[in-house]
């Protein structure tokens, strides 16, 4: 064993004391604003259908035309990987999970929209239209047809239609409070935000619902859009995004980017507008920054290449999406926007291919981590948290099966939560 060394020190116990007295109110400040990510799943994407174009089968009729484009375009394997440049080896894995997750869950979040893709109409029938949103919302919820999230978006907080979404927003919860209270994965998106004061306002709206039924406080939480220019860089030079997600008092579950009115803004043509432009990049880059650790999670746009028409038009347009997704996934932008049925074949394609061309290299690199074997990679405590988050998302969305990933981990779920946080190391595995 060797001499054992003498330890000597030289500061008395009461400079440790005083030291920790004086950051206490720091360490109180970071447990508060940093809490870190909150451990639930999170939906690969959120699908927009304006208001009055959804229906009691929406969801399901998402899936199936997916399925028919699918059919049509690349009824196999072979021919679905050839489209979006699959290696073989993954072809068939991600041909027959993609097929089945449109069968079985062909939407993970919706939005039924008020906003843009609803537009101005009469008070009564935007009314009407709410009202009918949360009888069906929660009608999917009591009959198990659900999307595991599904919300509301509503007019923004601007003067001219401040007082429309306010109302849009008190009929649409009345109505499921009406039919047996707020279920659960409900969301609500706030969009084009430019002040922090604008999400603060929303916030005193929430509230003001919770005191009327008797919610608990915090019940309610809310997407902030990012869709302005000043939604990133204040005329101060501050980050605005940053100063709405404080503004929100712990309420703001996402920052969502919105590619068209954002590239507008800025003046992109609109030939150019897309989630790869530099101008994308930087506000994504902002907001990822700004949410980092708050427990606040980013989500991408969309693209407006839809693909509809002949068989070469649809591949165009697949090769398209996939890999923009692909682009997203790869910057930690696990969530996007889809805005037609025929996306989802693609949003899968690539999120399955991510999660899948990674996996025995994640699953022995975290291996080793756990079993203090090493390797050829000197991995620390915040790469297993990477890596184990990693996994826990293929997990979530379908690209991975627990008894795979348990055989090369020799982890459960609760032993991956673990790793990748421990708030989430403290969850149940809830059949996820």
């Amino acid at each position: 064993m060797g001499q054992q060394e003498k330890v000597a020190t030289s500061l008395a116990g009461a400079v440790s004391e005083e030291i920790s007295a004086s950051l206490a109110p720091v360490d109180a400040e970071l447990e508060r604003r940093y809490p870190g990510d909150p451990g639930t799943r999170q939906p690969v994407h959120t699908v927009y259908v304006p208001g009055d174009a959804f229906t009691a089968d929406t969801l399901r009729s998402w899936g199936d035309q997916a399925l028919a484009l699918l059919d049509e375009h690349a009824p196999d394997a072979a021919s679905f990987a050839a489209v979006l440049g699959l290696p073989g080896e993954l072809a068939e894995a991600v041909h027959s999970r993609v097929r089945a997750k449109l069968e079985r869950e062909p939407v993970e979040d919706l939005r039924v929209d008020f906003e843009d893709g609803y537009g101005p109409r009469p008070d009564a029938e935007e009314d009407e239209t709410a009202a009918r949103a949360a009888r069906l919302i929660a009608e999917a919820h009591a009959n198990g047809t659900a999307a595991p999230y599904m919300g509301i978006r509503v007019k923004c907080m601007e003067a001219a239609v401040r007082d429309r979404g306010i109302r849009t927003l008190d009929v649409f919860l009345t109505g499921l409070m009406a039919a047996g209270g707020l279920p659960d994965g409900l969301v609500l998106t706030l969009p084009k935000v430019t002040y922090p004061e604008q999400v603060g306002a929303f916030v005193r709206l929430l509230e003001a619902f919770e005191k009327a039924h008797g919610l608990d406080a915090g019940r309610l939480g809310f997407e902030i859009q990012i869709e302005t220019s000043q939604a990133i860089l204040a005329t101060d030079g501050t980050a605005t995004v940053a100063r709405m997600i404080q503004a929100a008092e712990g309420r703001a579950t996402g920052l969502h980017y919105g590619t068209f009115d954002y590239s507008a803004c800025l003046g992109v043509s609109a030939a150019y507008q897309a989630g790869d432009h530099p101008a994308a990049d930087h506000a994504k880059a902002v907001m990822q920054v700004a949410a980092a650790g708050t427990g606040v999670r980013v989500s991408d746009g969309s693209t407006n290449v839809l693909p509809v028409g002949p068989t070469a038009k649809v591949h165009d347009a697949w090769r398209l999406h996939y890999g923009l997704t692909r682009r997203a996934l790869a910057r930690a932008y696990y969530q996007g926007w889809d805005m037609h049925p025929g996306h989802l074949p693609t949003r899968y394609a690539a999120v399955f291919a991510f999660y899948r061309e990674g996996f025995e290299q994640a699953a022995a690199r975290l291996a080793r981590y756990a079993e203090r074997a090493g390797g050829d990679v000197m991995d620390e405590p915040a790469t297993a948290k990477a890596l184990s988050g990693y996994l826990l998302r293929g997990l979530d969305c379908g690209a991975l099966d627990l008894p795979e990933v348990t055989g090369l981990t020799g982890l459960t779920r609760t032993g991956l939560e673990g790793f990748a946080s421990p708030r989430r190391g403290d969850l149940t595995a809830s059949g996820q």
